[in-house]
């Protein structure tokens, strides 16, 4: 895998709204914080107050933790199940108050990207109408939590539009193989096809039409002004701490110091600073954050020495990677690379 490759992994791609979701499950199912972010290197207090994106591989670790800490292979489904539309903040909002189904699909097509940047979707209309999902970057081993998370949400939504007793959804086709737990898919849909080439979910057609429980014009225009605003920002990154990460992430050589990245951005360190502080962040933050994605992908995905991560890191002394390494995650390098390579 290039080094593209690994920034594109390590760009930020889903809002926490849905990690704080799976963490909801957890507790339900008696797990503490503790428990629930061992090893994910993540803080409790800034996951549940910072509004900042989770990368691929911070929602990947927490994500085969939770999965197996709790023994469930079909977590997806449960956590997608027990999410409301409002959690979907301005897109849920702009589906529910569409006029009917198939204006909530036209709106989900283009609006679902600024929630998340994993997937694309496509509303095909026709005989038999249905949402295509494209998936932007490969999902990997999180493919059928993540998938299930969505369209089991989209469930919820599909039941607040046309009432809970509606069938709009009449075939699911899964992009992954059928597993000994497939039987749970029926909690979603009752026609399911696994080992398809693609992820489609297919609606009755003659619901489409059909005026939506909760339509309202005023809230649809309202709510799709924002979703425009909010897909504008995620398709040019325009948060300044974004655009910082985002450097770092590119960055072929040693990380810049503060003071140089204050400068590539033409502003004193103490302005640097302060605009990272409006976003809730800091430099240090942003610096540890590219500093455990990376070192988390390369104890992984290479047989690399700690020596030499180490060193590709910036650190002269490998012990005191190996003890920052240790706060971050609560394990040794070595350990780290035993339990989750």
């Amino acid at each position: 895998m290039s080094k593209n490759d690994v920034s594109n992994l390590l760009q930020p791609v889903l809002h926490p709204i849905y990690g704080r979701l799976l963490c909801a499950e957890m507790q339900s199912r008696g797990f503490t914080p503790e428990q629930i972010l061992a090893g994910t290197s993540l803080s409790w207090d800034r996951f549940h107050e910072v509004s900042d994106f989770l990368s691929f591989e911070q929602m990947r670790r927490l994500i085969l933790h939770c999965m197996k800490l709790a023994e469930c292979p079909w977590l997806g489904i449960d956590v997608g199940l027990r999410t409301q539309a409002s959690s979907h903040g301005a897109l849920g909002a702009a589906m529910g108050a569409s006029r009917n189904l198939g204006d909530a699909m036209r709106v989900a097509e283009r609006y679902a990207f600024f929630r998340q940047h994993m997937v694309t979707m496509h509303w095909v209309t026709g005989p038999e109408p249905y949402i295509a999902v494209n998936e932007v970057i490969p999902l990997g081993d999180l493919r059928e939590f993540l998938l299930c998370l969505l369209v089991a949400g989209l469930k919820q939504v599909l039941g607040a539009l046309a009432g809970k007793q509606s069938q709009a959804l009449v075939r699911i086709e899964w992009s992954f193989p059928a597993h000994e737990w497939s039987g749970q898919y029926l909690r979603i849909c009752d026609n399911n096809r696994f080992g398809q080439s693609q992820l489609r979910f297919y609606l009755d057609p003659a619901s489409l039409a059909v005026p939506s429980l909760s339509a309202d014009d005023d809230a649809l225009q309202s709510a799709v002004r924002e979703c425009e605003l909010q897909l504008s920002r995620a398709q040019t990154g325009s948060t300044f701490s974004h655009k910082v990460r985002s450097f770092l992430l590119r960055s072929e050589a040693s990380l810049p110091t503060l003071n140089d990245m204050a400068e590539r951005e033409n502003m004193s360190p103490r302005t640097f600073i302060r605009h990272l502080k409006s976003e809730n962040t800091s430099y240090q933050m942003l610096l540890d954050d590219v500093r455990q994605a990376r070192a988390t992908w390369l104890l992984e995905q290479t047989s690399h020495s700690i020596e030499s991560i180490a060193s590709q890191l910036g650190y002269i002394d490998t012990s005191n990677f190996s003890r920052t390494f240790r706060r971050w995650f609560g394990l040794t390098p070595n350990q780290y690379r035993k339990k989750f390579r």
